[in-house]
């Protein structure tokens, strides 16, 4: 969902692109309701940062374009935030340290294997 602001968003169209409908009683998919006190505001409008906390949803900001986009409800209230990838030291067969990050910019194939 792609937005101009966060605080004054149209209940009706955050239904329609996110399936979570504002209610009193939280924010509800089918029968399934999530309390967001402070989400819905007095004068009707829905306040996603509030919304999006409750419900694990992540936001991102485009400061160049004014925008903000909202990712999916996620379960576990976990989700990317980054696309930097770990970068584990190994050990080579000869022993020696080797870093995955002195591959940048080369294919590379990954290879795991376990004896049980």
């Amino acid at each position: 969902m792609i937005l101009t602001e966060l605080d004054r968003v149209d209940p009706a169209a955050f239904a329609d692109r996110t399936g979570w409908d504002a209610k009193p009683q939280g924010l509800c998919r089918g029968e399934v309701c999530v309390p967001a006190p402070g989400a819905l505001r007095d004068d009707g409008m829905l306040d996603v940062s509030v919304a999006s906390a409750r419900l694990g949803m992540p936001i991102v900001h485009d400061d160049t374009h004014g925008i903000w986009a909202v990712g999916p409800a996620t379960a576990g209230g976990r989700a990317l935030d980054t696309a930097v990838a770990a970068d584990p030291e190994l050990v080579t067969r000869d022993g020696a340290p080797f870093r995955l990050s002195s591959l940048r910019g080369r294919k590379v194939l990954l290879v795991a294997w376990a004896s049980y």
